[in-house]
């Protein structure tokens, strides 16, 4: 009988580097909490502890709704750690959808910051299993006071579980194919798809990241000198997994609680932050907000994703010397693909056209640009296909969800539903997604480029491109478009019209893009991880 450790990509493995070498590197919840590796191990056991003594163990379903924190990332690991899934709520669904999933996803226990403690006591009733549930709070209710989130019926407040549990605790080997994670992504139409990752393949996919962003040389990519903080919700796609890259590098994390302009910068500012990542949104509303202009934001690298990085918002970044770059994936691809060649962008000149692209395979990653006959188009950057991938990190199925699966896998690889291009170099471009291509006269206009262009007009803030229904071409392109500037609509429209026209003459453009109707809007509407709603923009404007 051999006695060699067969060693199972588990997420516990991931704390051995960490613990080891930083140990006392900071984890910090902004005006929270602040402790080190080593407490952060301690808190894990005790979490595990609190959590076992209740009930949990593997198999049992645990949720979380909380703002991004200190006690989010410790889930990140206790729970999956105990065999247990870690259900991530996303917090800005409604509360029936909310509903929906925590019953989808068979919740055992529930643990829920006080904030959101009225939204699930409106849905509580009608949960179909009985679940445990845990209350979250930033700071220790004054003389020991009940709130009225107690209501619920709550069997503890979790930093006082915490404390009154043991700070060890054996965490067993298992089956590395044991799920880990599920969270919940929603489409145009249907209810949320449940989306659940193993161990194995979240261990796969921290390593391919933190090869894939670490091989950048000098100050570029993802370092151990780097701060963290992220500013993509916890709950979507676990933060884009980046929270276990920045575990297992040891780096200082900075927590920063609910998304605040002012709140984000500072935290900027105080703590050095230097790596994050977001949405285009996300990132617009930070740098509008008034203390972008007098905090120096030199030695911060963003990576966005959600959805395409416009050109005018790259330039805005890169203004306030940023080091901005795209990535691309899904909800369920765990989400990395690709990203932008962040050693090409380091080249003179205008680089924009570099950092704003999809960019090239992760490590491990399989890419094609695909015909309606799964046959791959020319790698020449011009001829448009489905991009379709394989890695050892995709969702393998939809939770209880076959047909969706089915059609997901088609042929063997996973349908991104995404339009795009590849070239020689193997970069990808993605010029729109299938349910936002405008369809004109048998002619596909590309959201995207529209956007694009639009962006870097001087004064536009937000800006949309959607097809509205047309009586002889079938769609036609529209703008909706919100100015940085009230008031400014009328010259506004002249310059987005002048930019258009003039890629148009260029040859740039097909004179059949040009949009028929421009609305502009105070602001355009989101979904729930803050991407443009193009599905409520097409109903508004129709």
């Amino acid at each position: 009988m051999t006695s060699a450790y067969a060693y199972p990509l588990l997420i516990k493995q991931l704390l051995h580097t960490p613990m080891a070498v930083a140990a006392e590197q900071e984890i910090i919840h902004a005006q929270v909490s602040r402790y080190t590796y080593r407490d952060f191990g301690r808190r894990i056991a005790q979490l595990a502890n609190a959590l076992t003594q209740r009930g949990a163990g593997p198999g049992s379903v645990i949720a979380v709704m909380d703002w991004d924190s200190h006690r989010y990332l410790e889930c990140f690991f206790a729970v999956p750690m105990l065999g247990a899934t870690l259900h991530t709520v996303n917090i800005r669904l409604s509360a029936e959808q909310i509903l929906f999933t925590i019953n989808h996803a068979a919740d055992d226990f529930i643990l829920v910051h006080e904030d959101f403690a009225e939204l699930l006591g409106q849905i509580a009733s009608r949960i179909t299993r009985p679940v445990t549930m845990i209350v979250m709070r930033d700071a220790a209710v004054a003389g020991g006071s009940r709130g009225p989130s107690d209501a619920l019926g709550f069997v503890g407040e979790y930093e006082t579980l915490l404390a009154d549990a043991a700070p060890a605790y054996a965490f067993a080997d298992f089956d590395e194919n044991t799920r880990a994670t599920l969270f919940y992504t929603t489409g145009t139409t249907g209810d949320p798809k449940g989306v659940s990752y193993s161990h194995r393949q979240l261990v796969l996919h921290t390593l391919a990241v933190a090869t894939g962003l670490g091989g950048v040389p000098g100050n570029g990519g993802l370092h151990r000198a780097d701060v963290y903080m992220p500013i993509t919700p916890l709950f979507h796609a676990h933060g884009w997994g980046i929270p276990y890259v920045a575990t297992l590098l040891g780096l200082k994390q900075i927590y920063p609680g609910r998304y605040e302009p002012e709140k984000l910068l500072r935290l900027i500012a105080t703590h050095d932050v230097t790596f994050s990542h977001c949405v285009p949104t996300i990132l617009s509303m930070i740098l509008a907000s008034a203390e972008a202009a007098t905090t120096d934001l030199s030695r911060w690298k963003v990576i966005i994703g959600g959805s395409a990085l416009p050109e005018g918002l790259a330039r805005l970044a890169v203004a306030h010397g940023i080091d901005i770059h795209a990535a691309y994936g899904l909800s369920e691809t765990c989400p990395f693909l690709t990203s932008a060649d962040m050693l090409a962008s380091r080249g003179a000149g205008d680089t924009v056209g570099i950092r704003t692209v999809a960019g090239r395979p992760a490590p491990l990653v399989e890419l094609r640009v695909v015909d309606p006959h799964m046959l791959d188009v020319p790698r020449d950057g011009k001829t448009p296909g489905e991009v379709v991938a394989r890695a050892p990190w995709l969702v393998q199925a939809y939770l209880n969800n076959p047909a969706a699966t089915d059609a997901l896998w088609a042929g063997g690889y996973l349908h991104t539903g995404d339009v795009g291009t590849l070239d020689a170099t193997g970069t990808l471009r993605i010029t729109d997604r299938f349910k936002d291509v405008i369809k004109s006269g048998g002619e596909w206009i590309s959201s995207l480029e529209l956007e694009d262009i639009v962006s870097a007009v001087a004064g536009v803030r937000e800006v949309a491109a959607i097809g509205l229904p047309d009586a002889k071409w079938g769609e036609r392109p529209a703008l909706v478009v919100a100015c940085v500037a009230s008031g400014t609509e009328a010259a506004m429209e002249k310059a987005i019209r002048a930019a258009i026209d003039a890629r148009i003459v260029a040859g740039q453009l097909s004179k059949w893009a040009a949009p028929n109707q421009l609305f502009f809007a105070s602001a355009l509407p989101k979904t729930s991880v803050g991407k443009l709603d193009k599905k409520a923009m097409r109903v508004t404007y129709a």
